[in-house]
């Protein structure tokens, strides 16, 4: 039967591509920032969660947050002390390069320092992200929280379940009603992630499962400038993972 011209898919979801106005306004928002707050920080973040920077955005409501592309931001600044747009401003261009924003305040830098260092929640990672530990589920009787407590504070996994994990690839088996790891016997038991392992989305299903929370969200202070002395001040070095993560889409993109 031959396919009918009606069935046409409409897609629902529009996703708005970023325009050379967006950009534009990041451009003159951070600009304008400049001569009104004492203090600019660069930041990092490691397992970037939109609902935790929400979190931060309210608790920094008298402060000004961005994030845009780090070519434009920097331009923003200035990058040379020709194209400064305040004294020793250009020195943070440097350290603008990954998954990098700005914050402007007027607060005392020690007090955004210490708030950010202290933010750590934690959540389900997501595939792509490096397992920060070995997870092994026990041989015997599946527990919900995969054997990262006692047996005896833990209940058994419901058998609603069971039939998931087989297809996720989990050696899972009933035995008189109870969701059973591995075969009779054995002992090593069912290793889902190892420490420093790159996890995929079957891993990180059967963490979530699990509720076995390997993500943390971090926010770390690279360095910030300040208007009194014109001088910039390195805090902590980006980390790695946070460099690399979309530094050819921000290099290579034309703006």
């Amino acid at each position: 039967m031959p396919k009918s011209r009606r069935a046409k898919v409409f897609h629902l979801t529009q996703v708005n591509k970023k325009t050379r106005e967006n950009k534009e306004k990041l451009f003159d928002n951070i600009r304008e920032c400049i001569p009104n707050y004492q203090h600019c920080f660069v930041f990092s973040v490691d397992n970037m969660r939109n609902n935790y920077l929400k979190d931060v955005r309210r608790e920094l409501d008298d402060c000004r947050i961005f994030f845009g592309k780090t070519k434009l931001t920097a331009r923003a600044l200035g990058s040379t002390p020709e194209e400064a747009q305040a004294p020793g401003i250009d020195g943070l261009t440097k350290y603008i390069s990954g998954t990098v924003g700005l914050l402007f305040t007027n607060r005392d830098p020690s007090s955004i320092t210490e708030y950010l260092t202290a933010l750590s929640p934690v959540d389900f990672a997501r595939a792509g992200a490096v397992a920060s530990r070995t997870v092994v589920v026990p041989p015997g009787t599946v527990y919900s929280t995969a054997g990262q407590v006692a047996p005896e504070n833990d209940v058994p996994l419901g058998q609603a379940i069971e039939p998931e994990l087989r297809k996720l690839g989990m050696p899972t088996r009933m035995v008189q009603g109870r969701v059973v790891c591995g075969d009779e016997g054995q002992i090593a038991g069912y290793t889902i992630c190892k420490e420093g392992e790159v996890l995929d989305s079957r891993q990180t299903r059967l963490l979530k499962l699990f509720s076995v929370c390997l993500s943390e969200f971090r926010v770390k202070v690279v360095a910030y400038w300040s208007a009194a002395s014109g001088e910039v001040t390195e805090v902590e070095a980006a980390s790695e993972e946070a460099k690399g993560e979309a530094m050819d889409e921000d290099e290579e993109k034309s703006e």
